[in-house]
């Protein structure tokens, strides 16, 4: 029996009964899936009825198939095997083609501009969704000739496919990377965290010594405190030559290939690039946007960066010489010691004071601060690995909210990396039914040892409040139509949530309801979190021009108006030069393994994390004035901004709560650039 076909699956709230899905099972779904669509949208083309909203617009036609491929493709994200790798291969370009047939369907077309140019009296949500289905039909080549509509698919399949292939070599090729040390020579400088994983890594393995590898947990740390330059450098360079290889997982030529295919996308539907295409749905509405926000912030913050590069590389040459020069290798481990020097603090000082099952209650307790939900873990939801942990949200009223998943750790068959998804989507039907949301976070935080819990790092502390955020935005969702739910928002919209929760990161009330040592039990002394917090800008400028580079190069990618035929490397390092603080690597490349921008949703997008990063500092302005715990500002902003998903353009959203409208002000003086 397939499960997948079955309309009731009898677990706890109807929960996807993962152990019971066979690979097999996901084929057949999704054809039945789309065979199923195909019908009901017959059925619409079919009536003979006047065409109206509730008979064209609001129907749910893809029930079986969204069902069927976001849990095949949630897997192919967090829990993978080569069998799912290659149906991907399979499935991928069908489920474009299938997407494409409905999308240039004239006859549909016909329904929905009849619609749309003739509406009954609609209300706000239904005008929004009305809007986004006319909108998503043009985007989508509606109003193409039939071979430039045959084109169209094309282009969108192979796309799809090339995709897919973009985020498989990644994490191939940052699997076959595994650095084998066995002198203790080797461990000078790291901390016992780090070797405790190491040895587990290699005990795994079933080899004596220490193991690390190009995920984060093992990564950042030993860039960070390994003594050793030249296996410093080594690391550093297998990490930034990911799929960069001229090998079987190399992605140079696959990147050139999704540039130009949104671009010629882009231009078939009448757009100067794909930026320009992109564009039309987003807060920054157009490019000269985007680019005044990165310009404003490389200005205000590159002279800062510069210092910080030269403190740097000036505590370096006390330590090796007046003739030693700073490479990016050395960047992690000189600013750990220059960190040291000037606040006395670093993360695995903060470790102790965050086992992970003290910060799911201090994250976890904060949503019940705000907004009076909790959290009750259900061992009867399945659940599709061992790692993972199942959730059932209850609001202030007791009534049930949404399941939340959390997956923590890396593992071989899972995408590097952090994020919100949703197997089940928020919605209303026709009964009045509210559908609560299935919400799950995955991210790659450190792993426990045989001797210790999972001790995370202040980062990874962040990270988990960042991922929160957008789960909140999903749990929180009350909208009648599936399509406008949870994080259905304008995509430099959709980062406010999740980086308004890092604030809290830094904040002694918060950090003082769970940050106790793992051992003693003792609360983390007021002196360490006062060190935090002298210490939170500590290379703020450098990191924000690191994020406006990638701006920058995502950009550059995405306003061609021209086949991209230069060489992948050295188009990179031109569009970034504006914005490097180090003479760039002839061998280094960020595009092979941009996910984001290459696989994911954010091409001509990435400039969306500093976008949203001006309206969380201004929004969390506004809980600094009134109480960072006030529960009538954090109402406001769940019933304005997290509940409404995308009933309304979001600035409007944002402005019903702020009562403003957002500036940069609120950025520069938290990041002490201007007071």
């Amino acid at each position: 029996m397939n499960i997948l076909l079955s309309k009731e699956f009898r677990t706890p709230h109807n929960t996807i009964p993962f152990s019971e899905i066979h690979i097999e099972d996901y084929e057949p779904a999704m054809m039945e899936g789309m065979r199923q669509e195909n019908a009901a949208i017959q059925s619409i083309i079919d009536n003979p009825e006047e065409p109206t909203f509730d008979n064209v617009i609001a129907p749910r036609t893809d029930e079986l198939l969204s069902l069927a491929s976001n849990i095949f493709f949630n897997q192919i994200s967090c829990n993978t095997c080569d069998e799912l790798d290659e149906l991907a291969q399979k499935m991928s370009p069908i489920l474009t083609e299938h997407s494409n047939r409905i999308l240039l369907n004239e006859n549909l077309w016909k329904k929905v501009s009849a619609v749309h140019d003739n509406p009954r009296e609609l209300n706000e949500e239904e005008s929004m969704l009305l809007d986004r289905v006319y909108e998503g039909f043009l985007q989508n080549g509606a109003c193409l000739s039939s071979d430039d509509k045959k084109t169209f698919s094309e282009l969108r399949m192979k796309l799809a496919q090339l995709t897919l292939q973009f985020n498989q070599n990644n994490l191939k090729d940052t699997n076959a990377f595994l650095l084998h040390l066995n002198d203790e020579k080797d461990m000078e400088g790291l901390p016992e965290s780090s070797l405790e994983a190491g040895a587990l890594a290699a005990k795994e393995k079933g080899l004596d010594g220490w193991i690390f590898t190009l995920h984060a947990p093992s990564y950042i740390p030993f860039m960070q405190y390994a003594k050793n330059r030249e296996l410093r450098r080594k690391m550093y360079m297998a990490h930034n030559t990911i799929s960069c290889h001229g090998d079987e997982f190399d992605n140079k030529e696959i990147t050139r290939q999704i540039v130009n295919l949104r671009r010629q996308i882009a231009q078939l539907l009448g757009f100067n690039c794909h930026a320009d295409y992109v564009l039309t749905h987003r807060c920054a509405e157009k490019k000269e946007n985007v680019y005044r926000l990165l310009h404003q912030l490389l200005n205000a913050y590159k002279p800062q960066a510069e210092k910080e590069v030269a403190l740097i590389q000036e505590i370096a040459r006390k330590m090796e010489g007046p003739d030693f020069m700073l490479q990016p290798w050395d960047f992690a481990y000189y600013s750990h010691k220059l960190k040291m020097q000037l606040f006395n603090i670093d993360a695995e000082m903060l470790r102790p004071y965050f086992e992970l099952s003290r910060v799911i209650m201090g994250v976890f307790g904060l949503a019940t601060r705000l907004y009076g939900i909790t959290f009750k873990s259900c061992s009867d939801i399945p659940v599709y690995h061992p790692d993972v942990e199942a959730y059932e949200v209850y609001d202030e009223n007791e009534s049930f909210l949404a399941v939340l998943y959390v997956d923590f750790h890396p593992r071989n068959n899972k995408q590097s990396g952090a994020w919100m998804t949703s197997y089940k989507e928020q919605y209303i039907d026709e009964q009045g039914v509210d559908h609560r949301p299935h919400v799950s976070l995955v991210m790659n935080l450190t792993k426990p040892t045989k001797e210790k819990p999972a001790l995370l790092t202040l980062g990874e502390v962040e990270t988990f409040l960042h991922e929160f955020g957008h789960a909140l935005h999903g749990i929180f969702s009350r909208v009648h139509y599936e399509s406008l739910s949870c994080t259905n928002v304008y995509w430099d919209f959709v980062e406010l949530p999740s980086q308004f929760m890092e604030n809290y990161a830094v904040e002694p009330d918060f950090l003082n309801t769970f940050a106790r040592h793992y051992k003693t039990g003792e609360p983390i002394p007021p002196e360490l979190i006062q060190r935090i917090r002298d210490s939170r800008n500590f290379l703020c400028g450098y990191s924000c021009v690191r994020q406006v580079s990638l701006g920058l190069l995502d950009m550059a990618y995405y306003t061609l108006t021209e086949e991209l035929t230069s060489d992948i490397l050295q188009f990179e390092k031109e569009a970034m030069a504006s914005a490097q603080l180090f003479p760039q690597l002839p061998d280094t490349c960020m595009s092979v393994q941009f996910g984001h921008i290459m696989s994911g949703g954010y091409a001509a997008g990435y400039y969306s994390y500093k976008w949203a990063e001006v309206l969380d500092a201004d929004a969390f302005s506004l809980f600094q004035q009134k109480g960072i715990f006030n529960r009538e500002t954090a109402q406001g902003f769940r019933d304005e901004v997290l509940s409404r998903g995308g009933t309304r353009p979001p600035m409007e959203l944002y402005y019903k709560f702020r009562g403003q409208e957002p500036t940069i002000d609120a950025l520069l003086k938290r990041n002490g650039i201007s007071v």
